[in-house]
């Protein structure tokens, strides 16, 4: 089973920029989507968006154009880069499977982004 380490968490101002890590313990070469997903306070976990092997990406519309998640299989590692952040992108973050069977989710990283 591999195991997923976000970090790259943080507090920022409104407008500012984050970039999230995943880290996985084994190959992620032979998995086509990798996601990333959050959940803010009182919310349920939301699919942020994910990247496939062949570059393809999709994501919500609430981070459409803010957003990328670029990957890196040779390091195992996706990334997320979060750009023009606002308040409501506030929440723990999370790498997983684009789809189902998800591995065992990571204990996540923390945005919170102050108005």
């Amino acid at each position: 089973q591999v195991q997923l380490v976000e970090s790259g968490g943080g507090l920022v101002q409104a407008g500012g920029s984050l970039r999230l890590s995943c880290a996985a313990s084994g190959s992620i070469f032979s998995i086509n989507a990798m996601g990333w997903y959050r959940q803010a306070p009182g919310k349920q976990r939301e699919l942020v968006g994910f990247i496939t092997n062949g570059g393809i990406t999709n994501y919500a519309d609430s981070v459409k154009g803010r957003f990328t998640s670029p990957r890196d299989n040779a390091k195992n590692t996706v990334y997320l880069q979060m750009n023009s952040l606002k308040p409501e992108d506030t929440a723990v973050y999370y790498c997983n499977k684009g789809t189902w069977p998800y591995y065992n989710w990571g204990q996540g990283t923390q945005v919170t982004v102050s108005s």
